[in-house]
C-alpha cells in the first residue's frame, strides 16, 4: 500500500491508562482523506485522550497511531505539522486584533497568508468585518471560535482535529462552520471532531462513532446515513444512560 492510500488518521488497538485506570481500551479508528468523522461519547468516554495521543501529548500503553502516515509518539513535531487542532477553548492573544492573531499564528505554522486571504476566511467563518481589526480582549467565545476556525482552515493541512467545535456558536455561525468543513472535505482533508452534539454531527459528518469506556461500540457508516435523527438521538441517550 502506497503512502497516498493510507488513511489520514489510523488508530489500531490503542490502549492508554492513567494511574491504573483504563482510559482507552483497544480503540480502533480510521478516517480516510475527504471524510468527516464525528466521535461521540459522554464525559470520561476517552474523547479528549484520543486527541491527546494524536497530538503527541500522551504516550499510549500499547497500540499504533498514524497521522498522515506519521507516528506522533515517535515524532510529534512532524505529525503536528500535518494537522490543525481546534480546542474547545481557544488560546489567542488578547492584545492583538483578529487579523494580527491570524497573521502571527499562520506565520508560526509556516503557512503565511495575505491579509485578503485571511479576510476571506473570516468572512466564511461568519466573523463580521468590523471585528477583524478589533482586539481579542473584547471578543465573545463564539467570536474567538470563528477566528480559530478561520486559522485552522487556512493551514490547509491534511488533517483537522476539532474538540467541541460548535461550542459557543449560534445556529447561523454553526451553519457557517458546516460550510467551512464541507470545503475541507472537498479538497480532500480528513476531519475528526469529538463532540457531545449528535444533531450537529448528523448535519456535517460522513461517519459517526459512539465511544464508550475507551472503545468504539457502534459506528454509523455512509450506507446508514438514512437513519433519522430522532432514532440516533434515542440510541445515543440510551447508551449514555447505560454507561453512567
Amino acid at each position: 500500500m502506497s503512502q497516498s492510500d493510507l488513511p489520514a488518521i489510523a488508530i489500531d488497538d490503542l490502549h492508554l491508562a492513567y494511574a491504573g485506570r483504563r482510559v482507552l481500551d483497544g480503540l480502533n479508528l480510521q478516517v480516510p482523506a475527504g471524510c468527516v468523522y464525528a466521535l461521540l461519547g459522554g464525559n470520561g468516554a476517552g474523547k479528549s485522550s484520543t486527541l491527546s495521543v494524536l497530538l503527541g501529548f500522551v504516550k499510549p500503553s500499547s497500540g499504533q497511531v498514524r497521522v498522515a502516515g506519521l507516528d506522533p509518539v515517535k515524532d510529534a513535531n512532524a505529525a503536528r505539522a500535518q494537522l490543525a487542532y481546534l480546542p474547545e477553548n481557544v488560546a489567542l492573544y488578547e492584545h492583538l486584533s483578529a487579523l494580527e492573531n491570524a497573521d502571527y499564528l499562520l506565520a508560526l505554522a509556516g503557512t503565511p497568508r495575505r491579509p485578503q486571504e485571511i479576510g476571506q476566511a473570516f468572512a466564511a467563518a461568519g466573523l463580521q468585518e468590523q471585528a477583524w481589526t478589533q482586539r481579542l480582549s473584547g471578543f465573545s467565545k463564539g467570536m474567538r471560535q470563528k477566528v480559530a476556525i478561520a486559522v485552522a482552515t487556512l493551514r490547509q493541512v491534511p488533517v483537522l482535529l476539532l474538540d467541541e467545535p460548535t461550542s459557543g456558536l449560534d445556529p447561523r455561525a454553526t451553519g457557517d462552520f458546516n460550510r467551512l468543513i464541507d470545503g475541507v472535505r472537498s479538497r480532500g482533508g480528513a476531519v475528526l471532531m469529538v463532540t457531545h452534539d449528535l444533531l450537529g454531527a448528523v448535519d456535517v459528518a460522513d461517519r459517526i462513532g459512539f465511544l464508550e469506556h475507551g472503545r468504539i461500540v457502534e459506528e454509523v457508516g455512509p450506507g446508514q446515513r438514512g437513519f433519522d435523527v430522532a432514532t440516533l438521538h434515542a440510541r445515543f441517550a440510551q447508551r449514555q444512560d447505560q454507561a453512567a
